[in-house]
């Protein structure tokens, strides 16, 4: 299987387990956007454009929530609250 090098900040947390829930680490975003990313990012491959490192909190967010989309819906459409699915196998 073919390696991909994801670059992030090093303060990130590391990638909680399956199923945990989000710590901000922006693995699963800086693979590849959500659906709601695709579409605000015009792509479906690579670094999704709404990924922003809060360099206060230490961990990155969705650049989406508090924009100009109603908040319940953007974290319907980004699955905050889902717990990760990101299956990525990540080294530090």
């Amino acid at each position: 299987m073919p390696h991909r090098v994801i670059l992030l900040e090093p303060e990130a947390p590391p990638q909680p387990p399956p199923g945990a829930p989000c710590n901000g680490c922006g693995v699963c975003c800086a693979a590849e956007p959500c659906p709601l990313g695709m579409l605000l990012s015009r792509r479906r491959r690579g670094m999704c454009r709404a990924l922003r490192w809060d360099a206060r909190d230490q961990r990155y967010r969705c650049g989406a929530l508090g924009g100009r989309l109603p908040e319940r819906l953007v974290r319907r459409w980004i699955g905050a609250g889902q717990g990760c699915d990101c299956t990525l196998e990540t080294t530090r």
